[in-house]
C-alpha cells in the first residue's frame, strides 16, 4: 500500500505540472492546440455561459476540497497521505476540463505591439517564474502531495509546517496568487474570451483567499493576524522601497 500511495503521488504530481504547462499556452494562445483564442466556436452567450460554468466548476471543486472539513470527510475514505494527491489530481482534471471545454471570444480589446508588447510578455513570463518560485517558498513537495506519500513510504511520521514568512512572504501575503494574476492580465492581445477568462479567475482567486485567511487565522490565531496588519495581500507596498531611497538621500545630504 506504502508504494501505491507513492505511486499515486507521483501520478498527481505529473499530472499537475502537464496541466500547469498547458495553462501556459492556453494563457499566452501558443503551442497547444485549444487556447483562450482559439477552439470550438459558439454564439456569444453560449460561449459565455459554457465558460462560466467551467470556471464556476473549477472554482467550486477548488475551494470545497480545500476546506478542513471536506479534507476530515476524504481521509475517512482514504489515507490520509493521498489526500493532497487526490486534490492536486482532480484540480489538475478540472483545468482540463476547462481546457476541452472552453469557447473563444476573439473580439480584440487592445493589441498592442512594440516595446509594450514586449514589456507585457515580460511581466507574463515574470508572472509564471514568482508560481513556480512561490511554490518552494514553505513546502514544494507538501503542498502537492510528494512529501505525504514520502513520509508514508519511509514509515515516517507527518510532520506539522508552523507559520513562517519566507522570501516573498515578506512582501506579500499570497505570492503564488500574485504570480497568477500578473500571468493571466500581461497579453499584448486582449480578446473578449481572455477578458472574461482573467476576470473570472481573479474573482475567484479573491474568494480563495478569502476562505483561505480564515483558515489561517484559525491555524495561526494572533500570528497570522499581525501578519495580515502589516503585510499586504497580493501587491507589494512602496514603503520600504520609499524609506531605502530616503535613506540612501539623507546619507548622501549628510556626506554633502
Amino acid at each position: 500500500m506504502r508504494w501505491v500511495t507513492m505511486l499515486y503521488a507521483v501520478v498527481a504530481y505529473l499530472v499537475f505540472w502537464l496541466c500547469s504547462a498547458y495553462l501556459i499556452g492556453f494563457t499566452a494562445d501558443i503551442l497547444v492546440p485549444r487556447t483562450v483564442n482559439h477552439g470550438p466556436v459558439s454564439g456569444i452567450g453560449q460561449a459565455l455561459l459554457i465558460n462560466a460554468s467551467l470556471m464556476l466548476m473549477f472554482g467550486v471543486q477548488h475551494s470545497i476540497m480545500a476546506r478542513q472539513g471536506f479534507k476530515r470527510w476524504c481521509r475517512a475514505w482514504i489515507p490520509a497521505p493521498m489526500e493532497r494527491s487526490t486534490y492536486v489530481l482532480l484540480s489538475s482534471l478540472m483545468l482540463g476540463l476547462l481546457y476541452w471545454g472552453w469557447r473563444p471570444l476573439p473580439l480584440t480589446l487592445w493589441w498592442v505591439e512594440g516595446g509594450l508588447a514586449v514589456a507585457l510578455w515580460c511581466l507574463f513570463v515574470l508572472g509564471w517564474v514568482l508560481v513556480v518560485y512561490a511554490t518552494f517558498l514553505i513546502s514544494h513537495g507538501e503542498l502537492l502531495g510528494i512529501s505525504q506519500a514520502y513520509r508514508r513510504l519511509r514509515g515516517r511520521a507527518p510532520c506539522e509546517i508552523g507559520f513562517h514568512t519566507p522570501g516573498l512572504h515578506r512582501l506579500v501575503r499570497h505570492p503564488l496568487m500574485s504570480g497568477l494574476l500578473l500571468a493571466f492580465w500581461s497579453t499584448p492581445h486582449m480578446t473578449v474570451g481572455h477578458f472574461f477568462f482573467a476576470a473570472g479567475m481573479s474573482l475567484y482567486i479573491l474568494i480563495g483567499i478569502h476562505f483561505e485567511e480564515r483558515s489561517l487565522v484559525r491555524a495561526f490565531g494572533d500570528h497570522y493576524r499581525a501578519y495580515q496588519a502589516t503585510t499586504p495581500m497580493l501587491i507589494p507596498s512602496l514603503r520600504p522601497l520609499y524609506r531605502a531611497v530616503a535613506s540612501c538621500f539623507m546619507k548622501r545630504k549628510r556626506s554633502v
